[in-house]
């Protein structure tokens, strides 16, 4: 019986030669082991080759993933350099409010100055470091922008609120404080002679004191107020010709001299910009001009210093 064994004849519908097999009866028992085994090896080969498709497909998927986050955070980096052009406008503006207001401006190093400190955190503490150096780097770059883009405009808002406070608070002197161009139509560009200690006369010839700003400007040009007041001269005075002086309060007087006409009377209330005269050549004049003087507690000021268009309303 030892040698007894079992025959399988295996028959194709196909013209092809009959196969047969034979087992000993002693290896029938090891035969579904056998097959198991096979099986289990086939179905180990199955899920490597899956495996393997879905790494692939995996690693293209992060690909993708990563080139989009790249062109993300290159697209917010370009923006943040945008946003800090803006705020460098914001802080030149800022510095001129602040002088209006009556407050000192804020030193640029102030604004200039970063986050950080120790235990702060380095590109190497971020998730995406193990992964991905370079995009941990931009991602890390940004951020730190960012938060100096914060602290910026955090610190111009404050400085931009306290400014506009004190502005509220000093509103009647702002409106009494010249501030514009007094000729219609005409620009700084067009002064003719500045304000000076010692000036050669040009029909004295001879050095004198020049209080004030010449605007060189067509006879009829409208003379305009520079700040709110109250009219408190409108004639003629020696060497001044026709003349009009305004009491803005404060201790702040204006005077407008050389006119071919004044259009006011003494007591008349003005507004800033509103005509007071037309701009001649009477007086100590060689040609049609407005002369301009700004008195401060009686005191001849340089009326450039006076001069913001645009800043005051």
């Amino acid at each position: 019986m030892t040698n007894e064994r079992w025959t399988f004849v295996c028959v194709s519908e196909a013209e092809r030669p009959v196969r047969q097999f034979s087992v000993s009866v002693g290896a029938l028992p090891y035969v579904p082991s056998l097959v198991a085994a096979v099986v289990t090896v086939l179905a180990a080969l199955i899920m490597i080759v899956a495996i393997d498709g879905l790494s692939r497909v995996e690693v293209l998927k992060l690909r993708g993933e990563k080139a989009v986050i790249s062109q993300e955070v290159e697209s917010i980096r370009t923006r943040v350099a945008q946003m800090e052009g803006s705020i460098d406008e914001f802080i030149e503006t800022d510095e001129r409010f602040r002088l209006i207001a009556g407050l000192n401006p804020i030193d640029a190093e102030i604004f200039e100055v970063g986050v950080g400190g120790p235990g702060m955190a380095t590109p190497e503490s971020t998730p995406m470091w193990e992964t991905d150096p370079l995009t941990a780097e931009a991602l890390f770059a940004t951020s730190y922008d960012l938060s100096a883009l914060e602290r910026r405009t955090s610190l111009l808002s404050e400085s931009m609120a306290a400014a506009l406070e004190s502005l509220v608070a000093n509103y009647a002197l702002l409106e009494a404080t010249p501030s514009i161009v007094p000729t219609a139509g005409q620009g700084i560009e067009m002064v003719s002679s500045t304000f000076s200690e010692a000036r050669l006369h040009p029909i004295s010839n001879e050095e004198l004191p020049h209080i004030g700003l010449d605007f060189s400007a067509v006879t009829g040009t409208p003379i305009l107020a520079a700040a709110k007041g109250v009219v408190s001269y409108a004639g003629w005075k020696s060497g001044y010709g026709n003349t009009v002086e305004v009491d803005h309060g404060f201790g702040i007087m204006t005077r407008y001299a050389h006119s071919d006409r004044n259009l006011v009377e003494p007591g008349q209330v003005v507004a800033r910009g509103e005509i007071l005269a037309q701009v001649g050549s009477t007086g100590r004049a060689t040609a049609s001009h407005l002369h301009y003087e700004v008195w401060k507690d009686g005191v001849a000021e340089d009326p450039r210093d006076y001069i913001l268009n645009g800043v005051i309303p």
